[in-house]
């Protein structure tokens, strides 16, 4: 069923007044996705129930486990004046310990938590100190991403015999070729698409706009489905590009079930791999084939920085074991060391000898004296 997916309300009655002020902040300055700042919302609300169990006298004797029945709805914005950074240190200690958070967890806590006070010290400046300057996040194992080879996207490519296949090939093309973002793809309108110019504006994080190039594949793709399109009931009136069957746009949900249903046909299913990594893949191929540095990747990607952009930019086995064997080095062992030295050592001691002045022996002529002539003289005589 192509349904449609929600995010968690956040409860505003059940806010103090200084955290609403920070909501809005989040979705109207700083232009946060909704999935973000319910992510945050739910990592102060934790920190703040946290504080107060730890700080507040009527909380001591509650067990951790009831620390969720806490509210916030009172918490005065002046005990966080009270924090200090040991404090810090011992919620994210609970959460790793308590609530088995792994480093990607608490590193979004502790930047959930370093925005809020850097908003009510600088912004509102509605307290006097910010604990949070020297708190440093954890640091994140830099995992390789997992991605399809050429020859699994091919093969899931030619496995899209759906309800919808115009529909849902160009889906699959579109994230395998552009690298997109779940929430981009499915964000697209008709009007983001410039068939002419061969290319369609993207919207990314905090609706930063980019503009994504279309190959001879996705161009194909656009142009059959947009042709289906065009026989859709009510297609017209939507402007979403890609429509569910009741000619609304799209859920994210139904894009994850058309991924993971193209992967199953095509044999791939249970192998780790979803929506985000086609996004992988498309990146991987892209440097892998299409000779693409790492500034022109992010540009595709949309990446603040090529920091994000180098989990992308690993290198498959093969490739790596010829550079390997194309290094300079690659030949040099101690054996051909010792053979190069006795080498150079020979070359030396040749040289050596031809330096050597030649010796060379000459016959002089026998010298007479004088007198020893004229002794000879007389005794002929």
């Amino acid at each position: 069923m192509e349904g449609e997916c929600y995010f968690m309300p956040i409860d505003r009655t059940a806010c103090p007044d200084f955290l609403n002020d920070y909501i809005l902040y989040l979705s109207m300055s700083k232009s946060l996705s909704p999935r973000t700042v319910e992510e945050y919302y739910l990592d102060i609300r934790l920190f703040l129930q946290y504080i107060l169990m730890m700080k507040d006298k009527q909380y001591l004797t509650l067990d951790e486990t009831d620390m969720q029945k806490i509210s916030i709805v009172d918490f005065p914005v002046s005990m966080l004046d009270t924090i200090k950074l040991q404090d810090l240190y011992e919620f994210l200690y609970y959460v790793t310990e308590s609530r088995e958070n792994h480093d990607r967890a608490r590193g979004r806590k502790v930047s959930a938590i370093k925005s809020l006070f850097h908003y009510l010290y600088v912004n509102k400046q509605v307290i006097h100190q910010n604990p949070t300057e020297y708190l440093e996040l954890p640091s994140l194992k830099m995992a390789l991403p997992k991605y399809l080879t050429l020859e699994q996207s091919k093969t899931l490519l030619a496995n899209m015999n759906t309800s919808y296949p115009e529909r849902d090939y160009c889906i699959i093309t579109l994230f395998l070729n552009c690298g997109l973002r779940l929430s981009e793809l499915v964000a697209l309108n008709v009007s983001n698409i410039n068939l002419k110019e061969t290319k369609m504006r993207v919207f990314g994080k905090g609706r930063k706009e980019r503009m994504v190039y279309l190959n001879h594949a996705c161009m194909e793709a656009l142009n059959d489905y947009l042709e289906v399109r065009k026989k859709m009931k009510r297609s017209a009136e939507e402007s979403a590009l890609f429509l569910s069957k009741r000619c609304t746009r799209i859920s994210k949900r139904r894009v994850q079930q058309i991924v993971e249903d193209a992967l199953q046909r095509a044999g791939l299913s249970g192998q780790g791999y979803s929506t985000h990594k086609l996004r992988h893949t498309a990146a991987t191929l892209m440097y892998q084939y299409g000779n693409v540095d790492a500034l022109t990747l992010k540009e595709i990607l949309g990446h603040k920085s090529t920091s994000t952009t180098e989990i992308y930019t690993h290198l498959s086995s093969s490739i790596l074991q010829d550079a390997a064997d194309h290094s300079p080095l690659a030949n040099l062992t101690s054996h051909t060391i010792s053979e190069e030295n006795n080498e150079k050592n020979n070359i030396v001691e040749e040289q050596s000898k031809s330096d050597e002045p030649e010796v060379v022996s000459i016959v002089l002529p026998e010298i007479i004296d004088v007198d020893d002539k004229n002794k000879t003289q007389k005794t002929e005589k």
